[in-house]
């Protein structure tokens, strides 16, 4: 399997002005900040990056921009996908003509297709580019999972190459590695350990904007043999990775780059600010985190 995308893909969040507008400078800012600690690429304009709210010409304007910042040291995903496959595929063309070097298509929600429509979704998505395809199963935010059976078939499409997995049953990322060689990105932060126990490529993280260079070596660890200290960071990160789920994401996200200066802005309506008590966790949460290599 081509690892080419990297080991660590950090869902970016997008920096907004206080007008609510995107902070295109803010955002190659932090892009610059992440590939330079422990990012190998960015998913641009995913859920973290509050893609629900954002405009085409927002997100295509993105992509340009990360890529421009990131200058080749790593890659850019470009999140294109949607409910509506027209317009996903629509996206998926633009990002691709933007320089995207990999394409992240979240699962049709609301409409709950069948299995049959699942198929040619994200057949007809990777279709409309040549860079390769990364499906994202996040049952908790469509109301449809992805069956394994369904992943197995979809990798036979030659640029579907991974999934994001978000379902925390990992028996159902078991399954898949049993059907297919299909890549596996852990879609929690949680999940990064026990799926790299599965094989998996990495993980498309939240928590790396914040202990990159923690998970980044937790993967080298592992892969080097020395699983107990890998799993040592793992165990080190669990304050850190509950934090980030106090709230909404990217809510605890961009409360805790704010508190380290990094000024990502706030949040487009209907996400709000985190409450003081959720601030204080998230806080607590980052005087307890260890550096890189302590």
């Amino acid at each position: 399997m081509n690892n080419s995308l990297g080991d660590i893909l950090t869902a970016m969040v997008t920096a907004l002005n206080e007008d609510g507008s995107v902070n295109f400078e803010g955002t190659a800012e932090l892009a610059d900040y992440l590939v330079e600690n422990g990012s190998d690429g960015l998913v641009v304009s995913g859920t973290t990056g509050e893609s629900p709210t954002l405009t085409d010409d927002e997100k295509v304007e993105l992509f340009r921009v990360v890529r421009e910042a990131v200058g080749g040291r790593g890659a850019v995903i470009a999140g294109t996908g949607s409910n509506d496959t027209a317009h996903s595929v629509e996206l998926t063309a633009r990002a691709t003509a933007a320089g995207a070097d990999g394409i992240l298509a979240v699962t049709p929600y609301y409409n709950k297709p069948p299995a049959a429509g699942v198929i040619a979704h994200f057949a007809a998505i990777a279709a409309a580019t040549d860079r390769p395809v990364i499906l994202y199963n996040i049952p908790g935010r469509t109301a449809l999972n992805v069956e394994p059976e369904t992943l197995a078939e979809l990798y036979e499409i030659p640029n579907i190459v991974a999934v994001k997995q978000a379902n925390p049953d990992l028996e159902q990322s078991r399954r898949l590695t049993e059907l297919c060689d299909m890549g596996l990105y852990a879609g929690n932060d949680d999940m990064l350990f026990p799926l790299l126990e599965m094989g998996a490529l990495g993980g498309i993280c939240v928590a790396s904007h914040l202990a990159g260079p923690q998970m980044k070596r937790m993967v080298e660890l592992y892969r080097a043999g020395r699983v107990d200290e890998a799993r040592a960071i793992d165990e080190s990160l669990a304050r850190l990775y509950e934090a980030m789920s106090v709230t909404t994401n990217p809510i605890p996200i961009k409360a805790a780059l704010n508190m380290q200066g990094h000024n990502v802005g706030g949040y487009r309506l209907p996400l709000v600010a985190a409450t003081g008590e959720q601030e204080a966790a998230i806080r607590h949460a980052l005087d307890a985190l260890a550096p890189a290599g302590s």
